[in-house]
């Protein structure tokens, strides 16, 4: 890639990082929630995951998606990503503070 095309592309590429970094912060305070969610479905004896709230997410960032302009099923298969995910580091969280209890 020439130089010049390098210049020309920078401030692009400087808004995708900037955007970037708003994701991770964003993601960041979710994984922040989830662990307070970990600790009082813990204190409270909730399952970790509730398969209702689950499909509403999705289902809420797919509608999202759509009044964006945005792409349903990859959003879908983003979220599933993401409540994967969350729903592991709930259990991680669940699961030490069991322990903790137990000892």
């Amino acid at each position: 890639m020439s130089q010049n095309i390098k210049e020309i592309m920078k401030p692009f590429r400087d808004r995708i990082d900037a955007i970037d970094e708003e994701i991770i912060a964003l993601l960041r305070k979710r994984y922040d929630v989830i662990e307070e969610v970990g600790v009082f479905k813990t204190d409270n004896g909730i399952a970790p995951v509730l398969q209702d709230r689950v499909d509403a997410v999705r289902e809420r960032a797919a509608t999202m998606a759509a009044e964006q302009g945005l792409d349903e099923d990859f959003i879908r298969h983003l979220y599933a990503q993401l409540i994967e995910h969350s729903c592991d580091l709930e259990d991680q969280i669940m699961t030490r503070l069991k322990s903790k209890k137990a000892s």
